[in-house]
């Protein structure tokens, strides 16, 4: 027999099969999770969720105590812990799969209103830049409203106020930037009416009073002195300290014209609105 040294394919080959050998005896010696009660799994899932890298390695913890022991206290904390997992680890759909079973089983519940925000939350937290498609805004919108009306006293309510109020924004820059593309090319009844919208649906976003220039720039490109000055008058009222405003002023008295409200346009309505209190 030769007295040749083992190849390294043989090396490698022993050296795995021994690290296998080694886990199954560790796991041979771990216990069953069903052996343990409910408030142990749960703490398990818990120390995961606070030292594991990956926030899903609790979940198997979550999901089992949901299983072993329904209708418990703590299968229904699990489930509400189950949507937090899943929304830290970025996976929203199941997300709001697991918050809406908790609504569903426990609408009365202490926590029923986070489970509520987390599901508006999942969409908030998708809104990527106003270069994007805005449908996810509006879900979130509408899940924040949700959580405003449904449970107005409730802490997460406050939350949910201030970021309806960064989403509609975002809504509102979309347009924005669409208005601005159409403008710079020259198609200015297209821009107009991106622009109408953020003055007319958006009045309370960051947004108006570059609106409001905008639109002076394209009616007076084509022309449209009357809703020119108009949208020029709403801005001086609304928005006089505005360097949008110094801009306006400066466009209109080049052209001989001055912020007044003139004609009876759509424009004149926002007037009688914003200016006048007149609303009806």
């Amino acid at each position: 027999m030769s007295g040749r040294r083992p190849g390294a394919g043989f090396l490698k080959t022993a050296l795995l099969v021994s690290t296998l050998a080694g886990c199954a005896s560790m796991g041979s010696n771990e216990r069953a999770l069903d052996s343990y009660t409910a408030e142990e799994i749960y703490k398990k899932g818990e120390l995961e969720l606070e030292t594991g890298k990956k926030p899903k390695d609790a979940l198997v913890y979550f999901q089992e105590v949901e299983r072993l022991y329904p209708y418990t206290e703590y299968a229904k904390r699990a489930l509400i812990m189950q949507a937090f997992t899943h929304h830290k680890a970025k996976e929203y759909p199941e997300a709001r799969d697991a918050a809406q079973r908790y609504l569903d089983f426990y609408p009365g519940d202490e926590d029923a209103p986070y489970a509520m925000y987390l599901m508006a939350l999942s969409y908030y937290d998708q809104i990527d830049d106003v270069g994007r498609d805005q449908g996810i805004t509006f879900q979130a919108l509408q899940g924040m409203r949700e959580v405003i009306e449904t449970y107005p006293d409730s802490e997460y309510a406050r939350s949910a106020i201030l970021k309806f109020d960064l989403a509609f924004d975002q809504l509102a820059a979309k347009e924005m930037e669409v208005g601005r593309y159409y403008l710079k090319r020259g198609h200015y009844a297209a821009a107009i009416n991106r622009f109408r919208v953020v003055v007319a649906d958006f009045q309370t976003t960051s947004h108006t009073a570059e609106a409001l220039h905008r639109l002076v720039e394209c009616y007076l490109a084509l022309g449209l002195t009357d809703e020119a000055q108009t949208a020029g008058a709403i801005l001086g009222y609304n928005y006089q300290a505005s360097p949008f405003y110094d801009d306006t002023f400066r466009l209109l008295k080049g052209k001989g014209l001055s912020p007044e409200a003139r004609g009876e346009g759509w424009l004149r309505t926002i007037y009688r609105q914003m200016v006048k209190g007149e609303w009806l």
